[in-house]
């Protein structure tokens, strides 16, 4: 009996690690995102949206990544201030981007959070 109540709380606890885990997007979309945070404020955009994602997927990374995420926010920004580049950079913002802009949860479950845009 004891045994059998320890291989159900391992396995719980297994099906609750795995669930938790599934809410974690990868290196890459963290980068993305940190360029998406990095092209709405050199647009003057509204990132509260994108702020918050990173804020909740930053727990997690390691050094390396929110180094290369910084990176990544720089160049966005920087991009995002020239004037040949705004049409494309807007383009972005609206397209891509705005899978970031909902809770890590929506993303990482559906691939795409919900799309504000169209309520504009």
């Amino acid at each position: 009996m004891k045994f059998a109540a320890i291989a159900l709380a391992a396995v719980g606890l297994l099906t609750a690690g795995a669930a938790s885990a599934s809410e974690r997007v990868s290196d890459l979309d963290y980068m993305k995102a940190s360029r998406c945070k990095g092209l709405a404020t050199g647009l003057g955009a509204d990132s509260a949206g994108i702020d918050a994602f990173l804020k909740e997927q930053g727990r997690s990374r390691t050094l390396v990544v929110a180094d290369r995420g910084a990176e990544e926010m720089t160049k966005g920004k920087r991009e995002a201030t020239k004037a040949d580049t705004k049409d494309r950079v807007s383009a972005e913002l609206s397209g891509p981007c705005m899978a970031y802009s909902g809770s890590a949860k929506d993303t990482a479950s559906t691939g795409v959070a919900k799309d504000t845009a169209t309520s504009r």
